[in-house]
């Protein structure tokens, strides 16, 4: 198949549904896909329906801005109600409930926060306006770490003193391994993310089944996409063949895009990041490396927040561990809904809650 359209052919699509319902297991099997991207194309298409009995799909942590703790969201708050700075992010941040406010609320009450669709947006505007302090919140997996790395490095290069970003990203396979050693939580199988992937190469994920002896499956975000994951995944396990098998053919190299690993890896350096529900894994960040800290915001002011607090009762830390599933939080549908999210996985489109209330 080459093209997209092949890949939601109801014809294609019932034989993979029939070969996906000839496995069975007698006991319980759990499939954790980590990319929101995967979360609302299978709860779109229903995907999850079609499984095999004894077979569950569980969402993990592969929303970026649900996995963004409220110790970030309060310092990018603290950050816009200072004077002469201007805020500029994705839109998907506005709405995410910090500790005591959010983007969204401080915009309202007058801070400067602008909504950008890439992080060079941003730099153009501090170029036009040296007298402001422009942030980019530089949120997001490796996915969109290569263009911020590229807009820093842009910034370097022409000299721009009011440009920073507040260093946020995050890194997948380290998250992957903290699952894997939780006790709390029991995975059989991954679906591994297709962007993702795309940019670290599904050889980034060897340790999975070598060390665990999980099966894996790079998958896109089509119906076929996924099917075929998760038929890869089920016949690892009948097999007890764990491998990674990259069924994104199309997307996704052994080794990546080798181009944007490499201006990553010049502009930033891993360090120990909190992810939210997760707490602190190691290495799984990204901060400036030495040659580019003079734009990390945070060498520039100092940062004061008070003590960050979660609203009580929601499980959203939960949800992203896959312990529960979003109905099981008491908030859901009640208190937490799109038009009035209290938790970030209600917020962004691509969170858990925000797929299970849209598509059931």
């Amino acid at each position: 198949m080459k093209f997209v359209d092949e890949f939601r052919d109801s014809t294609v699509i019932r034989e993979l549904v029939e070969k996906l319902q000839n496995f069975s297991f007698a006991t319980p099997v759990n499939i954790m896909e980590v990319c929101g991207t995967h979360t609302v194309s299978i709860h779109r298409f229903g995907l999850h329906r079609v499984l095999p009995e004894n077979v569950k799909h569980v969402s993990g942590p592969g929303c970026p801005v649900c996995v963004t703790p409220n110790e970030y969201l309060d310092m990018a708050i603290a950050l816009a109600r200072m004077e002469g700075f201007v805020i500029t992010t994705f839109g998907d941040m506005m709405r995410v409930p910090g500790s005591r406010s959010s983007l969204e609320k401080e915009n309202a009450s007058g801070a400067d926060i602008r909504v950008v669709y890439s992080p060079m947006d941003a730099l153009k505007m501090a170029e036009n306006e040296k007298d402001r302090t422009f942030v980019f919140l530089a949120v997001g997996f490796e996915t969109t770490a290569p263009g911020i790395a590229a807009t820093v490095k842009e910034a370097k290069k022409l000299g721009l003193k009011n440009f920073y970003i507040l260093p946020g990203n995050k890194t997948m396979p380290q998250a992957l391994k903290a699952l894997i050693d939780d006790p709390e939580v029991k995975i059989d199988g991954f679906l591994l993310p297709g962007h993702v992937s795309t940019i670290v190469g599904s050889n980034e994920y060897r340790f999975i089944p070598e060390d665990y002896g999980i099966p894996c499956a790079v998958s896109g975000f089509e119906p076929a996409d996924i099917l075929m994951g998760f038929i890869s995944i089920l016949r690892q396990i009948k097999e007890g063949k764990p491998s990674v098998e990259n069924t994104y053919l199309r997307s996704v190299r052994p080794e990546g895009n080798i181009v944007a690993k490499a201006i990553m890896k010049e502009v930033f350096v891993p360090c120990d990041s909190e992810w939210r529900g997760i707490g602190v894994i190691p290495d799984s960040g990204l901060d400036l490396a030495p040659d580019y800290m003079d734009f990390d915001i945070r060498r520039k002011v100092e940062i004061e927040i008070e003590e960050p607090v979660e609203y009580p009762g929601c499980r959203c830390g939960e949800v992203l561990k896959g312990l529960v599933l979003p109905p099981e939080c008491p908030l859901f549908g009640k208190v937490c809904t799109p038009e009035n999210p209290v938790g970030a996985c209600m917020v962004s489109s691509e969170g858990s809650c925000s797929a299970y209330y849209k598509y059931g």
